[in-house]
């Protein structure tokens, strides 16, 4: 049977252990893909909802998700603690080499939670979507865990081949701003393979770029001024995001 359109109920079951925010595209028959978002850390998937609005992409369902854990009282600026401030990690600990937040906390629950809750559960069991038909975006620890996912998707074809017809597993695409490949997600197998899933990377460095060079056969990389992590402000930093995205969207296999 073809896959069908998710409806806000299906989604109602994650209310409690992965909030979202949906928007549809118009009208909503016309979904043929899916993009994820992940916030940064310390925010929440309000803003990233909007960005998902503006961005609009044609025949794209977006879906905003809210990070697993709340940020400790203590590392919010905000007073009193307001509700918006959500992070991915399994844990929030200190780079004892530099004191600042480790950006490697591991991402067992966030990533345990969006493959098979989110994408497995609904997108892929309930309503017969493809790992292939979803793409994922992330801004500094979301890019993290988005980057993280493929890299594990990829390891899994070696012994999970039921998700295709040809036992290909990878995403559509996958953009980081900001967020590198967490060691913690790289496979230690020594025979597996690059993703096939390509590749947007914006605002990293040479060392960060290169660790996902080694992990992805299709990597794309972009830097503006300044060299500032933040979200793209103006069309020409804008414009690379959405030159992939049409691209990954007019695209067959792989």
């Amino acid at each position: 049977m073809p896959p069908r359109v998710p409806t806000q109920e299906d989604f109602s079951p994650l209310s409690s252990t992965l909030p979202l925010a949906l928007h549809f595209p118009s009208p909503a028959e016309s979904t043929t893909a899916f993009l994820i978002l992940f916030h940064g850390l310390g925010d929440s998937e309000t803003p990233f909802a909007n960005f998902a609005r503006n961005l609009n992409l044609p025949g794209v369902l977006a879906i905003s998700v809210r990070g697993t854990r709340p940020l400790p009282p203590s590392l919010v600026d905000d007073s009193p603690l307001s509700a918006g401030h959500f992070h991915w990690g399994d844990d929030i600990a200190l780079d004892q080499s530099t004191g600042e937040l480790d950006q490697d906390p591991g991402f067992t629950r966030a990533s345990g939670l969006v493959v098979r809750e989110l994408i497995e559960g609904v997108l892929v069991d309930k309503c017969g979507w493809e790992m292939s038909d979803v793409l994922l975006f992330g801004f500094g620890q979301g890019g993290s865990l988005a980057l993280g996912m493929a890299a594990q998707l990829a390891a899994e074809r070696v012994v999970d081949v039921s998700a295709s017809g040809e036992g290909r597993r990878a995403f559509k695409g996958v953009v980081s701003i900001g967020g590198g490949l967490p060691g913690s997600m790289v496979s230690t197998r020594r025979d597996r393979e690059k993703s096939d899933t390509h590749v947007l990377v914006c605002q990293v460095d040479e060392d960060t770029e290169d660790s996902i060079r080694q992990e992805f056969k299709n990597v794309q990389v972009v830097r503006w001024g300044g060299g500032e992590v933040r979200m793209p402000r103006d069309r020409g930093e804008v414009f690379p995001v959405m030159k992939f995205f049409a691209d990954r969207l007019k695209s067959g296999w792989p």
